[in-house]
């Protein structure tokens, strides 16, 4: 019995170490390539299994050769071919664990982020609901209630003041576009320079706009999507002449114009509308109201 333990005990030295050293080598290779990097994971998986494979043949071509060699250790070979499958089971075993718990850990971290998502959103719900932007479209709301009106909604796109006059303007039998009321209001503007001038100042300086700089803002007013203000309405007001009503939350409404006649425009000014400051809205009849009139 003395020489078979004997046996065992060798074939099980000489597997030992080599295992070892794959396993060290296969943890070398995971180290070396970058968790994200998930092409070279592919890569290393490829790798691993082609190891394993390389292993399991040496193994099988060491067993043929041992029966061929002596009868006698077939006791050994079963031995030993049951010695290298816990090995090779416990290396698989490490790997899979391994697979696992990164799989595991991109699900934890997953699920992590998507409650942090949630919990910023119920937070920001929260903060509407008390916010400037909340108190400032309900109290308008209430404004314009008492007078059968409510908010109609104008994109905040730099163009916001003049489609909200284009929009009231089809009240009025008036299909002028935003291209043709900024066109107008710039030419308006520069033909009235000395109206205009003494309202504009440089941000940087604080001295008042040079000619040159006036023509340039002329130009923007025109050709681009610079906000519209006080002075583009009193523009306006002249070139339709019609009085234009600017409602806003803190204050009574503002007239532009009241030399005109007629019935006015009516626009929405909002502070808190959106982050980028203000913005314009048009108005149109309360549903509930247009509701009972038809009816």
């Amino acid at each position: 019995v003395q020489p078979h333990f004997e046996q065992e005990a060798e074939l099980g030295n000489l597997w030992t170490p080599f295992l070892t050293k794959l396993f060290s080598k296969i943890q070398g290779m995971k180290n070396a390539v970058p968790k994200n990097d998930k092409k070279r994971r592919k890569q290393l998986a490829d790798e691993v299994a082609k190891l394993e494979a390389e292993l399991e043949q040496k193994h099988k071509e060491e067993l043929k050769q041992l029966k061929e060699a002596s009868p006698e250790q077939n006791k050994t070979d079963s031995i030993a071919d049951g010695v290298a499958n816990i090995e090779l089971e416990g290396v698989e075993q490490q790997i899979q664990h391994h697979r696992i718990s990164k799989a595991q850990k991109r699900r934890d971290k997953k699920a992590a982020l998507e409650k942090e998502r949630e919990e910023r959103i119920a937070e920001a719900e929260i903060q509407n609901l008390t916010g400037a932007r909340h108190l400032e479209s309900q109290k308008l709301a209430s404004l314009l209630a008492a007078r059968q009106l409510e908010i109609k909604q104008i994109p905040s796109d730099g163009h916001c003041m003049y489609r909200a006059i284009e929009d009231q303007l089809k009240d009025h039998q008036n299909s002028w576009t935003v291209a043709t009321l900024r066109n107008q209001t710039a030419k308006y503007m520069q033909s009235h320079f000395d109206d205009f001038l003494p309202f504009l100042t440089n941000p940087n300086t604080g001295d008042m706009y040079s000619r040159e700089e006036f023509e340039k803002y002329c130009d923007d007013v025109a050709n681009t999507a610079a906000w519209g203000g006080q002075l583009e309405l009193r523009a306006l007001s002249h070139i339709l002449q019609t009085p234009i009503e600017v409602v806003q939350m803190d204050s009574p409404p503002i007239v532009v114009g009241e030399e005109y006649s007629g019935k006015p425009i009516t626009l929405v000014y909002m502070r808190h509308a959106y982050g980028l400051g203000e913005h314009y809205n048009s108005v149109k009849v309360l549903t509930d109201a247009a509701t009972e009139n038809s009816s």
